[in-house]
């Protein structure tokens, strides 16, 4: 049964892997790609961290690790995303050197499904961690961000192995399990600031539900704590140095100052808001309800099911304390908690993607409870798990785009931007004028950086800006980001209009643009 179970993990996983690799040079660079690729570059060549320090070091030098294998160097160009455009150029190696940009995130994929698959084993057993495993696995959310070259699916395994690193620490602090959870810790605050702030906010929700259905009293917690306290200051000192090394062991009045201010980046970042767009509103800061939102129409509704079982699964442990059922629940409890009260930067579901980690366990816990339960039930579990796998394939390879069945054939009326259109699809719409010999287009682009690279190799027409008061004759096309947050005059710095696209006749190129011919 044992090697039975780590044998279909590991195919899920070659799958997996598989499915991501084969959208590396369908897409072209999303918006975020190209400055995480320019950090990463100055980083590996000229050994400083200056270009941008809102994000930590860690997911952004593997990205620039295989372009600079292959000979790209940092350029000195005057910021990040210039330079990583210089990188993608590179020998006039664009699609290998996004690919290879692309790869450097795929060992985090790795890590975070062995960490739902680890974690599921550990506390139910080898059929809960097959379930789970499946369930992370073909989650398109998860395959979307494994294939960008970005700091979220990094984030998302460091921060999941840094909790499960923790469980096993706090049941017996060896100096072997100091060392690992160190480790773990570091590697989460090297990958994204929001670990420091969604590790504590899940440990607190781990804890406070313990000490509620359990209270152990005063000198039995205290008994438990204070062999801990020592193997905890190593895993403070060692997790520091790693992230001191993380910066190069830099030093400027103290320890690793680009640390510092990127974490006071972040906190005025989140202070100040983000535009962001939901159900027809924009808004600076964002909306309580904007990840409830979200995680309803970017879930497939086969893993909110099982999610729901696990549950219910879970609540039924509460009378007598189950951590194995109750801590991966705290988890994600604990970070989309933290989410919804305190952020208000609200751009997508990447930005809550760690807490599948835990949801994926939980969903796996359900499916085999209902397994067990009876033939019906059997049948049942079955069903879902072939409509996710199935819903999962029918949505290659726009994983990033993925919608369940809820958000209908007009998902850009309630999310856009990293959920829809992250301006991937200026590579199909390029194939597309080419088919249609296009040679003029009145078009607004959401990566012009990419429509002027693709014009010096002649495979993109000249253009000219879109009117979105009334239209060009001939071609017209615009991203679906930018387009959707017209009428509500937020691209123009005008006030609000409405434009002509939603009357006439469209053409959708991939999932991101739309296309008209104006006769």
């Amino acid at each position: 049964m044992k090697k039975h179970s780590l044998f279909c993990f590991i195919v899920l996983l070659v799958i997996a892997s598989a499915r991501i690799v084969a959208t590396y040079t369908v897409f072209n660079d999303t918006i975020d790609e190209t400055p995480h690729i320019g950090c990463g570059i100055e980083w590996l060549d000229k050994g400083v961290y200056l270009y941008e320090t809102e994000h930590p070091p860690l997911a952004r030098l593997m990205t620039a690790a295989g372009p600079y294998l292959m000979g790209a160097r940092y350029t000195g160009l005057a910021d990040a995303a210039a330079e990583g455009r210089a990188v993608l150029k590179f020998g006039g190696q664009y699609d290998r050197n996004l690919a290879l940009a692309r790869l450097g995130i795929l060992p985090f994929f790795w890590l975070a499904s062995t960490v739902v698959y680890l974690w599921a084993k550990r506390s139910f057993g080898e059929p809960t961690a097959f379930f789970a495993s499946l369930c992370f696995t073909t989650l398109p959310p998860a395959l979307a961000h494994a294939g960008v070259a970005t700091t979220d699916m990094a984030a998302t395994a460091t921060i999941g192995a840094a909790f499960l690193a923790m469980l096993v620490w706090a049941e017996r602090p060896s100096r072997r399990r100091s060392v690992l959870f160190a480790a773990a810790l570091a590697a989460a605050i090297l990958s994204k600031f929001s670990s420091l702030a969604y590790l504590p906010a899940a440990t607190l929700a781990a804890v406070a539900l313990y000490l509620f259905l359990e209270w152990p009293g005063l000198s039995r917690l205290w008994e438990w704590l204070r062999p801990r306290f020592l193997p905890l200051t190593l895993v403070g000192l060692v997790a520091c140095f790693l992230v001191w090394a993380g910066y190069r062991f830099s030093f400027n009045g103290k320890p690793a100052p680009e640390l510092w201010k990127g974490i006071g980046d972040v906190a005025r970042h989140n202070r100040n808001g983000h535009p962001a767009y939901l159900l027809g509103q924009y808004s600076t800061k964002g909306w309580w309800y904007y990840y409830p939102v979200v995680l309803m129409v970017k879930t497939p509704l086969a893993l909110i099911a099982l999610t729901i079982a696990g549950i219910v699964v879970s609540c039924k442990r509460l009378r007598q304390w189950n951590g194995a059922y109750i801590t991966p629940l705290a988890f994600s409890f604990g970070i989309l908690t933290f989410a919804i009260a305190f952020s208000h930067i609200n751009l997508g579901i990447r930005h809550v993607l760690p807490a599948f980690v835990g949801l994926s366990i939980v969903a796996g816990a359900g499916a085999q409870q209902l397994w067990s339960s009876g033939r019906t039930s059997r049948a049942l579990v079955s069903a879902l798990l072939v409509w996710l796998v199935l819903s999962s394939a029918l949505s290659h390879p726009d994983y990033l785009a993925y919608f369940n069945e809820l958000a209908g054939s007009r998902p850009e009326r309630i999310l856009v931007n990293s959920d829809l259109d992250w301006a991937q699809d200026t590579k199909r719409l390029a194939r597309r004028l080419k088919e249609l010999g296009v040679r003029d287009l009145a078009f607004d682009a959401f990566n012009s950086d990419y429509v002027k690279t693709l014009q010096t190799l002649h495979e993109f027409p000249p253009t000219r800006p879109l009117n979105p008061i009334q239209p060009d004759p001939g071609w017209n096309a615009a991203s679906i980001t930018p387009l959707t947050l017209w009428p509500l005059g937020q691209t123009r710095g005008t006030s609000a209009v409405q434009p002509w696209t939603d009357r006439i006749p469209t053409e959708r190129v991939g999932k991101g643009i739309f296309l008209w011919y104006i006769p």
